[in-house]
């Protein structure tokens, strides 16, 4: 057999994309994945944009690595915090975004302090690269600064965060932990990654200033359209210290040379007039009414020893049910009665998180969160009376 090199031993399969196999099955009600909801997708103005763009042979061309850059100047333009559309390249979706840091950044054994718990596609991201973990607990205000000091004095070499309504958590990190995680970073002159993918959907509560505003120098920021547009186009954006975009551009160019150059111009051409903020609006106000709707089904269906989150953005709830409840071990259970989560435990880094799952409310109708929540917590109900936790 061809001998594969050493590091393929780290790659595991991603636990979500197996579940989400099983809500193949048409009767599966899926809270499972972080999936935009397609009745949200402009397929009329997509379909206008992508004439105008394939009328151009030039966007159907080879293009700058860098990206097309009326998509950088538009990035740019709207985000005061990424002021130079010089510092901004685009990537074939934010996980691409994580494959170029762990090339520029991590050599095999280095630690990475993480949340606990943190998104798991980072973890199967870096992995490839042989990275150890530091998972520091959080609370209401995000990640631990106690626990990231220690873990930097032992000598991690990069924080990976995801502030804003995180995955999996629904949890934002408060402007007073942001700034102490900056500086932290910038005394043991170490890199935060700040992803953001679910940035621009705050639909409650005040906007928290992004870690990049606080540093110029020690952090890089993350982007996606994915959640905003459409997920098939596979556009986000990294923006950062230039020297640092410099080097991960040389990298991408070895990648793939550039992302779609027809994606990224139809994007563009969507993007013209007010489209955009008109359509994040609506994006935001379906999410706020799901949202609701499955905090509304939680409280009244789900036993009254659980806790959950009350996200202000975002797409995801997190629930914690009381010790002895088995997540993992009820997940086989919850599908063959129609209806399927995420383990909490994927998303933790040692096994822990056995009693939290994660539920995302973007996809489902109104009507199947009620029929879903109310099914989970007939089982998580029955299960803690019965004893029968697994």
């Amino acid at each position: 057999m061809v001998r594969f090199a050493d590091r393929v031993a780290n790659v595991k399969p991603s636990t979500i994309r197996e579940i989400l196999h099983l809500t193949q099955q048409s009767h599966v009600i899926s809270f499972a994945g972080g999936l935009p909801a397609p009745d949200l997708f402009p397929l009329g103005r997509l379909r206008e944009a992508a004439d105008q763009v394939l009328s151009n042979p030039a966007n159907l061309q080879y293009s700058i690595t860098e990206g097309e850059t009326v998509l950088r100047e538009l990035v740019s333009g709207r985000s005061p915090e990424l002021p130079d559309p010089a510092n901004v390249l685009i990537v074939s979706g934010s996980q691409q975004g994580l494959d170029l840091v762990g090339k520029l950044l991590i050599n095999p054994g280095d630690s990475i302090v993480v949340e606990a718990p943190t998104y798991l596609g980072a973890l199967r991201a870096f992995d490839v690269y042989e990275a150890r973990y530091v998972a520091v607990p959080t609370d209401e205000a995000g990640i631990d600064p106690v626990g990231v000091e220690q873990a930097l004095n032992d000598g991690a070499q990069m924080i990976y965060l995801n502030p804003n309504f995180s995955n999996p958590t629904g949890k934002t990190m408060t402007k007073a932990r942001r700034r102490q995680i900056v500086e932290l970073a910038e005394r043991f002159d170490v890199l935060v990654y700040e992803d953001d993918p679910y940035g621009m959907l705050r639909f409650s509560g005040e906007p928290v200033p992004p870690m990049i505003t606080m540093s110029s120098s020690h952090v890089l920021y993350a982007g996606s359209f994915s959640k905003i547009l459409v997920p098939g186009f596979r556009l986000g954006w990294l923006s950062g210290p230039r020297g640092m975009v410099e080097k991960l551009t040389m990298i991408k160019q070895a990648a793939d040379l550039h992302t779609s150059t027809t994606t990224q111009a139809i994007a563009a051409e969507a993007f013209t007039g007010d489209f955009l903020d008109r359509h994040v609006d609506q994006v935001r106000a379906h999410y706020l009414q799901q949202r609701d709707r499955m905090l509304l089904a939680l409280a009244n269906y789900f036993p009254k020893e659980a806790d959950w989150t009350v996200p202000e953005g975002g797409m995801f709830i997190w629930v914690t049910l009381p010790e002895g409840l088995d997540s993992t071990a009820l997940l086989g259970r919850a599908v063959d009665e129609g209806v399927a989560y995420v383990p909490g435990e994927q998303f933790f880094t040692d096994g822990s998180g056995r009693n939290t799952l994660r539920l995302a409310y973007s996809v489902a109708s109104g009507a199947e969160i009620d029929r879903g929540i109310e099914r989970l917590g007939s089982l998580f109900t029955r299960s803690m009376t019965s004893g029968s936790y697994a």
